[in-house]
C-alpha cells in the first residue's frame, strides 16, 4: 500500500513538473478499477471539473474507497488522497493534515484552479463521510 511519505518521496526525486504529472497519472492507473454499475450520481462528487466518482466502505472501524474519474490526472489525484486516506478508521482521516500533505507535494499551485477545487471537494466528500461514522 502507498503512503503519503512514499508519494512524497517519490516527488521529490523528479525535478520536473512533467515528470511529476507523468508519475501522478501512473499512479492513477494503478488504482483498481472501478464497476461501471458503481458509477451513479449518488457516487458523484460535487464540485470537480472531471467526473468523479468516490464509493466507501466501513468494515472493521476502517473505510476503504472505491473511486474513479474519466481524467487520467485525476485518477492520479484521487491516488494521492486515496494513499492518505484509504484503509483508516474516521478519527484518522479527520485528524490527518491532508493541506499539509498537499504542501508538501507542493501540489496545489501547479493545478489549475478548478483542478484545485475539485481536489478540494474530493477531501471534503470523504471527510464528510468519516465524520457522518465517527
Amino acid at each position: 500500500m502507498t503512503t503519503p511519505e512514499d508519494i512524497i518521496d517519490t516527488l521529490s526525486f523528479f525535478d520536473s513538473w512533467e515528470d511529476r504529472y507523468k508519475y501522478m497519472i501512473d499512479l492513477g492507473k494503478s488504482l483498481p478499477p472501478m464497476d461501471d454499475a458503481l458509477k451513479t450520481e449518488e457516487r458523484l462528487v460535487p464540485g470537480c471539473q472531471s467526473l468523479v466518482w468516490i464509493e466507501p466502505t466501513f468494515e472493521n472501524d476502517k473505510f476503504s474507497f472505491q473511486v474513479d474519474s474519466d481524467a487520467l490526472i485525476v485518477r492520479g489525484l484521487l491516488a494521492i488522497v486515496m494513499a492518505a486516506y484509504n484503509n483508516k478508521s474516521s478519527q484518522q482521516i479527520i485528524e490527518f493534515d491532508i493541506q499539509n500533505y498537499f504542501s508538501q507535494l507542493d501540489l496545489i499551485k501547479h493545478l489549475s484552479p478548478t483542478r484545485g477545487n475539485g481536489l478540494q471537494a474530493m477531501v471534503e466528500k470523504i471527510k464528510q463521510l468519516a465524520t457522518s461514522y465517527s
